[in-house]
């Protein structure tokens, strides 16, 4: 578990709300995210957390507040009190910060693992193959990969596949990793193996975001766990107190279920 800095939040949302037609469901969140901390965020389903995170990478836009990663409002710019979407070219800029990985694994089948993970470098990034390689290379084995290489996603386990599509997103070399229930797609027999190269990130110091129903990673690895509740921050503190000690009634009860 890391100790978290004192310095500027490397995430920092401010009263953030989003609404699809009339359904409300993120209502005022605030939460700051210190760099190198690692953030699990629980809650019932509905209760708004994977809408959060893709607002945080603005694959879903806000409708209220603001969000800043690395001291730059994502998706917008404020122009005389008012927010003002930014340009797809911008927010691409934006997004090199930031990797995300998600409950199905996305990765491209008529690929192997390593062109999977160069991809993004090379054709979005403009980064040499040469050195794309290499560094996809290095990440392959860093994820317990690196003899898999050549293999396409049709001959890996779907444990395999996650941690392919956990090597991809931090060939970008982000400053901020968002996980949206990432072992959720998962056969329970491999849900271990994405969970053991998540600690292994957050041991390393990572900034982590985290949706997961993966109680014993959040009490092991997080540094602060969230839980949210009908669109709202209910709860949150050190994992020995929330899951532990849960103060609120709605934490209790979901904590019940788990635990």
């Amino acid at each position: 578990m890391n100790e978290i800095s004192t310095i500027e939040p490397l995430v920092k949302a401010r009263n953030v709300h989003k609404s699809f037609a009339d359904l409300e469901v993120l209502r005022g969140i605030d939460l700051d995210v210190a760099p190198g901390e690692v953030v699990v965020v629980l809650g019932p389903s509905g209760s708004g957390k994977s809408t959060f995170l893709r607002c945080i990478n603005h694959l879903e836009s806000i409708n209220q507040g603001s969000i800043e990663v690395d001291g730059e409002q994502i998706g917008y710019r404020l122009h005389k009190d008012r927010l003002l979407q930014l340009s797809n070219q911008a927010i691409a800029l934006q997004r090199r910060k930031i990797g995300m990985v998600f409950q199905q694994f996305n990765l491209y089948p008529h690929m192997t693992a390593l062109q999977n993970i160069i991809e993004a470098p090379v054709g979005v990034h403009g980064e040499s193959r040469k050195a794309a390689t290499e560094n996809a290379l290095r990440l392959l084995e860093r994820v317990g990969l690196s003899i898999k290489a050549d293999n396409y996603p049709r001959q890996l386990s779907g444990g395999q596949q996650q941690r392919v599509a956990i090597a991809r997103a931090l060939a970008i070399k982000p400053k901020l990793m968002l996980f949206d229930e990432p072992t959720s797609a998962l056969d329970p027999e491999l849900v271990g193996e994405v969970l053991a190269t998540m600690r292994d990130l957050a041991n390393q110091g990572l900034t982590m975001i985290v949706v997961t129903h993966e109680i014993g990673f959040a009490r092991e690895a997080a540094d602060r766990v969230v839980f949210m509740d009908g669109g709202k921050v209910v709860e949150q503190g050190k994992p020995e107190d929330v899951i532990g000690n849960p103060q609120h009634p709605r934490t209790r009860s979901f904590l019940s279920r788990y635990i």
